[in-house]
């Protein structure tokens, strides 16, 4: 997730205000009724070589099936009127993300001894029920 400084600059009744929106705590929701933050945190995502990686927003999803994850974001700022000084704007804005759907599922391995050529009967053989997870 990358977040940067947002500027904007309007005319308001003749005078030219600058507005500077800086991110500053962010607050997850996973989708699954779980949430963090607000935190100083952002995240983003790890190159492949370091997936499963514990992260400062890692989450464990209990649940197998498609989840809406939003990340809002809180920004502090300031404004200046026709180049002066900048002043503190009080209070925070929050904007959130379109939800994401992030799909969770499990699965589950089994070594076996036998090739189907050996033991055509053999589990995970075609035409062989597997058995209960």
């Amino acid at each position: 997730m990358e977040t940067s400084e947002q500027l904007f600059t309007v005319d308001m009744l003749g005078q030219s205000v600058s507005i500077v929106a800086r991110p500053v705590r962010y607050t997850w929701s996973y989708g699954d009724g779980t949430s963090l933050g607000p935190q100083t945190a952002a995240g983003g995502p790890l190159p492949q070589d370091r997936w499963g990686e514990k992260t400062a927003t890692s989450h464990v999803y209990t649940q197998t099936g498609d989840f809406a994850v939003v990340l809002a974001t809180h920004f502090q700022g300031t404004y200046s009127v026709n180049g002066g000084p900048p002043l503190p704007i009080p209070g925070q804005g929050q904007f959130s993300s379109p939800p994401q759907t992030v799909s969770v599922w499990r699965s589950i391995t089994r070594n076996y001894a036998d090739d189907c050529l050996r033991n055509p009967q053999g589990q995970g053989c075609p035409g062989v029920v597997p058995p209960g997870p």
